[in-house]
């Protein structure tokens, strides 16, 4: 399934463990088919948590080509993996490098290295972790359908 994710950044006051107020700017990402729907899927899933008005100060697209999520509770931070796949021209006889960003959810660096090689396991293609950094991603809502949807067009 092809997605497209957007990274939009949610403004609101936080109350600190102190007790003190704070405004702070937080990322999410978002599974949507575009802008407008972006905007409209981050105030829906952020309504039930923030108490108080918060407001979407930015949306922009994330270049993800794949997304690898982890159950465990310990696995609460997102890594970006810049991952460079080698091929060989079969022409030429020489190598191709290839370029794409994966995000991992993850508990620490090592972590997010195994699960990486975990998720890539099913691959053909050869590749090298080019840079792997933690990124400031809360959390991640990819695109579900209701369960009641029925599809316009019938399954043959």
């Amino acid at each position: 399934m092809m997605h497209n994710w957007f990274e939009c950044k949610i403004r609101y006051e936080k109350t600190l463990e102190n007790g003190m107020n704070k405004k702070v700017t937080e990322p999410y990402l978002v599974d949507a088919l575009s802008f407008t729907e972006a905007e409209a899927r981050i105030i829906e899933e952020m309504t039930p948590y923030i108490s108080g008005e918060f407001t979407v100060s930015d949306i922009k697209r994330a270049n993800y080509s794949e997304l690898f999520f982890a159950e465990e509770d310990a696995a609460d931070r997102w890594f970006k993996c810049k991952l460079t796949f080698i091929t060989l021209d079969e022409k030429s006889g020489a190598e191709k490098k290839t370029s794409t960003n994966v995000l991992v959810q993850a508990a620490d660096l090592r972590d997010a290295v195994k699960k990486l090689d975990e998720g890539m396991k099913g691959s053909m293609a050869d590749y090298i972790i080019s840079s792997m950094a933690e990124t400031a991603i809360m959390d991640v809502y990819p695109y579900s359908a209701e369960p009641d949807v029925k599809p316009e067009f019938p399954q043959a």
